[in-house]
């Protein structure tokens, strides 16, 4: 990773880190929910969603602060929908970046409801944004709820469970990680560059790179499952393997799969390097991308 990577990442990532749980603290709601909704928005990540919208402001010059709410939504979108999956009703999890999942510490009934509180109050954050205008907070809530709702990640998570102990085909799994993984993701980078207005060439060009980026994603994450380091990963190995849930490696080898991995990075770059700006930083997050340990 280079310097100027590594020095944006950890910068923004401390800047996002900041600005979470004072959205939380702020709202007039019992105790325990509060702590709830503070304790998972806490428990660490990469937060690369958040950080893509910074970039993409930043690849166009543009002020960072006007992507700071809409970067922490998606990040509470994000957290709503770990909280979720990990309940017993879902995937069961007891760890969760190495920590113990909310429904362990709080209970599932304020779990789900911390998960609700989350999601709705992503939404707020945009709606109350006052570096946006009108047109861009309508724009940006109308594609996060494409990204998010039935037509994306939730739809995506009733698929990709109601596929396990099935052989899906890789057009089947491919559409079940568009939805559950890539289009949250892309969302992130489309948000970025509505609020950079960005040409429309340009947002149409992102919308594609993201595509490819959000499936190098999932496909990295498959990887990991079955070579990642579980004290990296802050959850277990093998876990696809024990739930019987087809995986990129499953269905096209494990060298396959990194093969897969590289053709959509290649591609992504492409996209990128067609861009009416220069794109160094968002070049350099497909690697890391590609290669990440976690």
């Amino acid at each position: 990773m280079t310097n100027m990577l590594n020095d944006f990442l950890s910068t923004r990532k401390q800047k996002i880190e900041e600005a979470l749980p004072l959205y939380i603290k702020e709202l007039q709601t019992p105790k325990s929910l509060q702590e709830s909704m503070i304790y998972s928005l806490e428990a660490g990540g990469k937060r690369l969603r958040p950080i893509l919208v910074l970039a993409v402001l930043h690849t166009y010059n543009k002020p960072e602060e006007l992507g700071l709410a809409t970067a922490c939504a998606i990040e509470m979108i994000h957290t709503y929908s770990l909280i979720h999956d990990d309940l017993p009703c879902m995937d069961d999890d007891d760890l969760r970046r190495g920590k113990p999942t909310n429904h362990k510490v709080f209970g599932e009934a304020i779990a789900v409801l911390a998960g609700d509180g989350l999601l709705t109050q992503s939404f707020a954050l945009i709606a109350n944004d006052p570096t946006c205008s009108a047109e861009q907070k309508l724009r940006l809530i109308s594609e996060l709820v494409k990204a998010s709702g039935a037509e994306g990640m939730v739809g995506g998570q009733v698929a990709d469970m109601e596929g396990e102990a099935k052989k899906l085909s890789i057009e089947e799994l491919q559409s079940i990680h568009e939805n559950k993984t890539a289009k949250l993701l892309a969302f992130s980078i489309i948000a970025g560059a509505i609020l950079a207005e960005a040409p429309e060439e340009d947002i149409n060009k992102l919308r594609e790179f993201s595509y490819h980026v959000g499936i190098a994603f999932q496909i990295r994450d498959d990887i990991l499952d079955l070579e990642g380091n579980q004290d990296k990963l802050g959850k277990p190995v093998g876990s696809d393997t024990v739930n019987e849930k087809t995986t990129y490696p499953s269905l096209l080898t494990m060298q396959g799969a990194k093969t897969k991995l590289e053709d959509h990075i290649t591609k992504a770059k492409q996209l990128i390097k067609s861009l009416s700006v220069p794109s160094e930083l968002l070049e350099q997050m497909c690697d890391l991308i590609a290669k990440r340990d976690h």
